[in-house]
């Protein structure tokens, strides 16, 4: 008996030009390298220039995945972007990716849940696949979270950069096991009573401007560990798999010391778990395929792994995806 399963066949990434290390945001707001390293783990982050927009991040990071996957862009029929941060209010910046790569077939549009994008844009293009709705989709999370910042703010404008990544999935046909190349799993979750713990004070309909980012830090983090693990548990006991059987764990990159509790609660070696954070800051729904495109550039991930993605961000959402590489 077989199955339609939505198989990773590449990723590629792409980080702006501008780095700005700690050393920098001493000289614009009431900060040091010592304190934010200490809280964060990050020691600097990327910002897009001036004339680049979010769809611009999000298309080279789409060609390097294409590369990376050996398929032409032609191959494409769907395309899920995640991003928080559009290049405008309408249409999606999907549809401008889209056209960059020529394509004039297929779906493209938006998903918006702001750090858990990504792995709420690889849930959806799941379905898809699985679904036989698509063929094969290219999956990006892509932000100028740069653009949001309220660089008085030392509370979040150290926190957050620019960036880009992507992979391309395949529906295939294989066998219902956990041994199979694909998606295994997929876990989400959301609890909108937590909005006022991290959000933007603006909106098209609110407030008719684009606003800043506003976070309540410690709520945040006494939330962030609880809400990781409960989705991380729910993927190993839906798939009959443990800590001990992940290769890789590749959570979101917002705060060291939200990473480094969650493996420690969960059991997770620290070899297996990837950490981009102190390199790129938080890039919100870049910051997974970001992290999974470098220890894949870096022929660390085998065919066969077992990779974890995980992810928490406003509003409060969550989720989980585990798949075989």
């Amino acid at each position: 008996m077989s199955e339609l399963r939505s198989v990773v066949l590449g990723s590629g990434s792409y980080l702006p030009e501008k780095v700005v290390p700690n050393k920098k945001l001493e000289e614009i707001v009431d900060t040091s390298d010592e304190w934010i390293v200490q809280r964060s783990g990050i020691h600097q982050r990327y910002i897009a220039a001036d004339n680049e927009v979010t769809s611009d991040l999000a298309l080279k990071a789409a060609k390097a995945a294409l590369e990376n996957a050996g398929v032409e862009a032609s191959s494409i029929d769907l395309i899920i972007l995640a991003t928080a941060t559009p290049d405008n209010t309408f249409p999606a910046s999907a549809v401008t990716v889209q056209a960059g790569l020529g394509i004039t077939h297929g779906a493209a549009f938006d998903v918006q849940a702001v750090c858990s994008g990504f792995v709420y844009a690889v849930t959806t293009a799941d379905a898809y696949l699985r679904g036989g709705l698509a063929k094969r989709a290219l999956v990006i999370g892509a932000e100028t979270f740069s653009r949001l910042l309220d660089w008085e703010d030392r509370t979040t404008c150290v926190l957050f950069g620019d960036g880009a990544g992507a992979i391309v999935m395949e529906a295939q046909e294989g066998k219902p096991e956990i041994n199979e190349s694909g998606i295994l799993t997929c876990q989400l979750r959301s609890d909108g009573r937590h909005k006022e713990k991290l959000y933007v004070d603006g909106g098209p309909s609110s407030t008719q401007t684009t606003g800043k980012i506003r976070m309540q830090g410690r709520e945040v983090f006494k939330h962030a560990v609880g809400m990781v693990t409960d989705v991380i548990i729910s993927a190993f006991e839906a798939t009959g798999t443990s800590a001990q059987d992940l290769d890789w764990f590749v959570p979101h990159q917002a705060n060291e010391r939200i990473i480094d509790a969650s493996a420690r609660k969960l059991g997770i070696a620290p070899e297996k778990v990837v950490k981009t954070v102190g390199k790129h800051g938080n890039t919100s729904a870049a910051s997974i395929p970001l992290a999974l495109d470098s220890v894949v550039r870096e022929g660390k991930v085998k065919k066969g792994d077992l990779v974890m993605l995980e992810a928490m961000g406003g509003g409060f959402t969550w989720g989980a995806v585990l798949l075989r590489w």
